[in-house]
């Protein structure tokens, strides 16, 4: 009979999961900043991909307050959110909506972490895991940041900019 799965066992799967859709989004970041087309869009890019090396430490450092090998689980829906953004930077090519696009994808990203990050805070301090509350709440801060700037450069120029295409 398989042993009854645990809210730990849970903690860590998620933390697993996490930690691979990091490090396919630090991955996906430079080719975003690539197809941006306003220099806002290709520096927030370029700015986010050091944040998240550095989420990417911080989950190294929860991986070792639990003694395990930061190791990550794939992660279908942040690869799906991904595939997305790479359909958007093909079919919107050289387009006036292709930053509008890009953003949303981008958004998509940092909406699916931010639920990630909130979950996990949650459950640590659940499991009295309360050295790794503060790692986890500084990459759930970052995340909400990056959303902010997002929707701020969504309405300062990139929506107008794919309106123009209309």
């Amino acid at each position: 009979m398989a042993a009854t799965k645990t809210l730990d066992d849970l903690f860590l799967d998620t933390l697993k999961d996490i930690y691979f859709a990091e490090k396919q989004i630090l991955k996906a970041l430079p080719k975003m900043a690539r197809a941006a087309q306003s220099e806002e869009g290709k520096a927030g890019f370029l700015q986010h991909r050091e944040e998240t090396q550095g989420q990417i430490e911080r989950l190294e450092e929860v991986f070792e307050l639990l003694g395990k090998a930061a190791r990550g689980k794939t992660c279908e829906a942040i690869q799906g959110i991904i595939a997305e953004g790479e359909e958007i930077m093909e079919e919107f090519k050289e387009s006036p909506a292709l930053d509008a696009g890009l953003i949303s994808s981008a958004q998509a990203v940092e909406h699916y972490e931010i639920a990630r990050y909130g979950t996990l805070i949650e459950w640590a301090n659940q499991l009295g895991l309360t050295e790794a509350v503060p790692l986890l709440q500084a990459n759930l801060a970052e995340e909400e940041a990056t959303d902010q700037k997002l929707t701020q450069l969504a309405k300062a120029s990139a929506n107008a900019e794919a309106q123009k295409a209309s």
